[in-house]
């Protein structure tokens, strides 16, 4: 079968998309590209059964409507898949509809379409929904079923005839050493390897250990709607894999994106396979991590390995919303990690959300208090905030449209652009000033001066030069309401 996994472009006056971020969806003035692991891996595995596969991505590859369509029309696609999310789920939808009857079958994809499969059923004429978070596994299972609705796997949702059916709720009993490691060439690396803030190498690239959390209760994350349950890969074959990037491909950083990376044995495994094999030496490492379940030595033992930056979700300094989010975790674990993982020698990314429902002027305050001393004391180096979004499928979306706290159900504004949560406590503009006053806070003197003694390389000045650029973007990006 001619399979075509596509990212259509988008043309709006916010920004540029970012779809292929695993967790959120943002317009960002500022492109930013980030490499779409399990989109990348469902086409290896359709590649490696024989199927003819076109990996085509619009948003990346800075391609014109006309671009797009030309490419898609000359590969003669049978079937085309399109990972979506809230905030362009109408986009796709349009698209489908004014591509029906053109030759091809269409299949949606990501966690919007898993919490609300028969609303794009309904709203559009896509064939075929690919629900929770293997949707590479049931690709290809669908492929090979040849259609045949009695061959599928649980999660795919189809019409026969007029009629909408669905096997049931998906499993995620796939086991993930049995994937295939991607093709690079085959999804174009090179276009999500330089154009990500994280990357202080480059050219850069991302692999996933585990889908996707340990934890997996936040309720304001919408992979837990994906992947309520948590798996890894292997050790010793990730770092296989590794060793393959940086050997064929010249990979210098390696961002691990699984929404926590494993711990335990399997942490004292990887980073031990790493340095027997002079790794460290080569490349440098990022992951996601949370708070309270690593100590100083556990951060000394990963940057020995290569690791180099650990991103961490704070989401606020306020204990009641720590404990709403069910994110098991103190505000004093966090000080603790982050001078923990800094004097070890990595540097510490972390993200905040402002526009909580239930937080008012104070509590917005203490966390622009909190964000701004951690980086003046140089235990964050990096950070990122955003506008709380309550997503469909997660209890927070749940939580807030059974209280009415919802501002709208237009999927179009949940794009971080606006606030959706109502905060009857903090006007929206005020929001947006906080999150502009944190990102402010990398130009206070003690960080500036952290920031200018810790400069040893070109990669530094590089990368440097680069987060000036986007601290700009950021501040436009959250700019007043005119």
């Amino acid at each position: 079968m001619r399979v075509a996994i596509c990212y259509p472009p988008f043309k709006s006056e916010k920004g540029v998309a970012l779809l292929t971020q695993n967790r959120q969806f943002q317009w960002f003035s500022r492109p930013t590209y980030i490499f779409p692991v399990v989109p990348a891996t469902a086409a290896t595995m359709l590649k490696k059964e024989g199927h003819e596969v076109l990996f085509l991505d619009g948003i990346a590859g800075g391609l014109s409507d006309g671009e797009f369509e030309t490419r898609l029309a000359s590969f003669r696609p049978e079937l085309v898949v399109l990972e979506t999310k809230t905030p362009v789920v109408k986009r796709h939808w349009r698209w489908i509809d004014a591509h029906a009857g053109g030759g091809f079958k269409t299949a949606l994809v990501g966690d919007h379409v898993t919490a609300l499969p028969e609303e794009s059923m309904e709203a559009c004429r896509v064939d075929y929904i690919l629900t929770g978070g293997d949707w590479d596994f049931l690709l290809k299972n669908l492929v090979a079923s040849g259609g045949d609705p009695a061959k599928f796997e649980p999660g795919i949702w189809y019409r026969d005839g007029g009629e909408t059916k669905n096997t049931g709720r998906f499993k995620l009993d796939h086991d993930l050493n049995s994937a295939p490691w991607i093709d690079r060439d085959l999804v174009n690396w090179r276009l999500y390897a330089e154009k990500n803030g994280n990357f202080r190498r480059t050219p850069g690239t991302y692999i996933m250990s585990g889908r996707d959390c340990w934890h997996a209760k936040c309720t304001f994350c919408s992979w837990t709607t994906l992947y309520p349950t948590y798996r890894t890969r292997d050790p010793v074959d990730v770092v296989d894999e590794i060793e393959m990037l940086v050997d064929r491909y010249g990979v210098k950083e390696i961002m691990d994106d699984s929404g926590s990376l494993p711990v335990g044995r399997w942490l004292e495994t990887f980073c031990a396979e790493l340095v027997k094999r002079g790794l460290p030496k080569r490349l440098r490492i990022d992951c996601n991590m949370r708070f309270g379940r690593l100590g100083f030595e556990d951060y000394k033992m990963m940057r020995k390995a290569g690791f180099r930056l650990v991103l961490f979700g704070v989401e606020s300094a306020n204990q009641t919303t720590l404990d709403r989010f069910v994110k098991a975790l103190k505000v004093e674990d966090v000080e603790k990690g982050c001078e923990w993982a800094h004097k070890a020698g990595l540097d510490v990314h972390l993200t905040f959300m402002f526009g909580h429902a239930w937080e008012g002027p104070s509590e917005v305050a203490n966390t622009v208090r909190f964000a701004r001393r951690l980086l003046a004391k140089g235990w964050a180096s990096t950070l990122q905030c955003t506008l709380t979004i309550p997503y469909p499928g997660t209890p927070l979306f749940r939580e807030l449209k059974a209280s009415g706290g919802l501002a709208t159900l237009d999927w179009d504004e949940y794009d971080m652009r606006r606030a959706v949560t109502k905060t009857p406590l903090v006007s929206e503009d005020e929001i947006k000033k906080a999150i502009r006053d944190v990102y402010r806070g990398f130009l206070q003197p003690m960080a500036l001066l952290r920031r200018l003694t810790s400069t040893r390389t070109l990669f530094d000045f590089s990368f440097y030069y680069r987060g000036v650029r986007s601290l700009l973007g950021h501040l436009l990006d959250f700019k007043a309401q005119s």
